[in-house]
C-alpha cells in the first residue's frame, strides 16, 4: 500500500469521527420554547416523530461508528500491517539497495579488475605483438643477411671462379706463349742453324767463286805484267785493289813487295782497266775490295 492512499484513509476516518462526535454531542432533550397549542400538538408529534428519526439516525450513526471503529480497527490493522510490509519491503529494498550498491562495487571492482586485466593483457599483447614484429624484423634481417651472404658468397664464388679462370687462362696463355718461345726458339735455331748451314755453305761458294775469280784476276794481271827475270826472279807485292760492280778498277794500294813488282803489277791492273768480276751482289760484296800478292811467272 502506498503512502498517498493511506493518508487519504486517515483523513476520510478522522472526518466520520468528526461528525459523528458533533452528533453525539449534540442536545435533543431541552424543552422546546413556548408555542400556541395548536401549534404545540403539532409539535410535539413533530417532535415524537422527529425523536425517533433521531434515533433512528443515532442509532445509524452509533452503528456506523462501530462500523466505522471496526472499519478503522481494520483499517488500522491493515495500515499497521501495510507498515509492517512496507518496512519489510523497506527493509528488503534497502537490503536489495545495499545488495545492489554492493553489486555495483564488486561490478566497479570487477570491472576495474577486468580493465586493469584487459590493460594488463592488452599491454602483454601489445608486448606479444611488438616481440612478434620484433622476431619478424629480426628474422627478415637474419634472412636479408642470409640472401646478403648468400649472394655475396655466389659473387664471390663467381670472382674467384672467374680468377682462377683468368690465372688458368693467363696460365695457359703463358704456357702457350713460352711453348710458343720455345717452338720459336727451335725454330730459329734450326733456322739459324739452317741458315748458318747455307750461309756456310753459300759463304763457301762465295769463297769459291771469290776464289775463283781472285785468280782470273790473278790471269788478267799476269797476261798484262810485264816481267824481267833478272828483276822479279823470286820476288812478289801485296795489292789492294778496289772494283767497281762492273769490275772497273777504281783504286790500287801497293803493299808489301818488291818496288819493281808493285810497280809493273799496277801497271798491268790498270792496263787491263777491267778485271773479272761475279754478277753475284754477295760475291761481289767479297771482292769489292780485294788483297791479292802478285808473284810474276817467267
Amino acid at each position: 500500500m502506498s503512502r498517498k492512499f493511506a493518508i487519504a484513509l486517515s483523513l476520510s476516518f478522522l472526518l466520520h469521527v468528526v461528525l459523528a462526535a458533533v452528533l453525539l454531542m449534540g442536545n435533543f432533550d431541552h424543552e422546546p420554547k413556548a408555542v400556541p397549542k395548536v401549534a404545540q400538538v403539532q409539535t410535539i408529534q413533530a417532535t415524537v416523530v422527529d425523536k425517533s428519526k433521531v434515533e433512528a439516525q443515532v442509532n445509524k450513526i452509533k452503528k456506523k461508528k462501530r462500523d466505522d471503529a471496526k472499519r478503522l480497527k481494520e483499517l488500522n490493522q491493515q495500515v499497521a500491517s501495510a507498515k509492517k510490509k512496507r518496512a519489510k519491503e523497506e527493509k528488503r529494498i534497502k537490503e536489495l539497495e545495499r545488495q545492489r550498491k554492493k553489486k555495483v562495487l564488486e561490478k566497479k571492482a570487477a570491472d576495474s579488475a577486468a580493465k586493469k586485466s584487459r590493460t594488463k593483457a592488452n599491454a602483454a599483447e601489445k608486448l606479444r605483438k611488438q616481440k612478434v614484429k620484433e622476431q619478424k624484423i629480426a628474422e627478415q634481417a637474419t634472412a636479408d643477411a642470409k640472401a646478403k651472404r648468400l649472394k655475396e658468397e655466389k659473387a664471390a664464388k663467381k670472382a674467384d671462379d672467374l680468377r682462377k679462370k683468368k690465372a688458368a687462362e693467363r696460365k695457359r696463355k703463358i704456357q702457350e706463349a713460352k711453348e710458343r718461345a720455345q717452338q720459336q726458339k727451335i725454330l730459329e735455331q734450326q733456322m739459324a742453324e739452317e741458315m748458318a748451314v747455307r750461309q756456310q755453305a753459300r759463304h763457301q761458294q762465295t769463297m769459291t767463286e771469290v776464289g775463283r775469280f781472285t785468280a782470273l784476276i790473278r790471269q788478267t794481271i799476269q797476261g798484262n805484267l810485264i816481267t824481267d827475270r833478272s828483276t822479279m826472279e823470286g820476288k812478289s807485292c801485296k795489292l789492294t785493289i778496289s772494283l767497281a760492280p762492273s769490275g772497273f778498277v777504281v783504286n790500287v794500294v801497293i803493299g808489301k813487295g818488291d818496288k819493281v813488282v808493285c810497280d809493273a803489277s799496277k801497271t798491268a791492273i790498270y792496263k787491263a782497266g777491267t778485271l773479272p768480276v761475279s754478277k753475284d751482289p754477295e760475291v761481289f760484296k767479297e771482292m769489292r775490295t780485294i788483297s791479292l800478292t802478285v808473284v810474276p811467272e817467267f
